[in-house]
């Protein structure tokens, strides 16, 4: 990549372009209102993460231009000897900017605030029908060692 991609937090002024990447997909254009303005419930839900420690709304950037966005969890458990965890949710690349390692790089820099963080497990979900994305995580590492169950509310 001739351009250095850089890693930071969210600022609100991202939001614009952060919904932009989660409604740009089969599933995402179902469940996200990419419109302007944006709902309240974007900011409102941006505000909370950025207010909570344990939360983390990483952007990757290339010229100064948002190209990827993905949300780290940090939660305590009892397990493990109450160890903590990573959940890597909400990874998204730009359509423009897919194909360019950019995901990879956005996941490897998760794995590593993980690991500054102590966690002893990093964790992600991905919707079966997402086939693409699967293999992707595996390519990185990752193996569905467990069967996730969701209930819609």
């Amino acid at each position: 990549m001739a351009t250095e991609l850089v890693f930071r937090l969210a600022t609100e002024q991202d939001l614009d372009e952060i919904v932009a990447m989660l409604a740009d997909d089969t599933l995402g254009s179902t469940r996200e209102r990419y419109e302007q303005p944006l709902p309240e419930s974007y900011t409102k839900a941006f505000q909370a993460i950025s207010a909570d420690a344990n939360n983390e709304l990483v952007v990757a950037c290339l010229e100064n231009k948002v190209v990827g966005v993905l949300q780290i969890t940090f939660t305590p458990y009892l397990t493990h000897q109450g160890g903590w965890r990573a959940t890597i949710e909400g990874v998204r690349t730009s359509s423009s900017a897919r194909g360019k390692g950019i995901g990879s790089e956005l996941i490897r820099y998760a794995i590593g605030r993980a690991k500054d963080r102590g966690c002893h497990l990093v964790q992600l979900t991905t919707d079966k029908k997402r086939e693409d994305a699967l293999r992707f995580y595996e390519q990185l590492g990752f193996t569905a060692t467990h069967e996730g169950m969701k209930l819609k509310l």
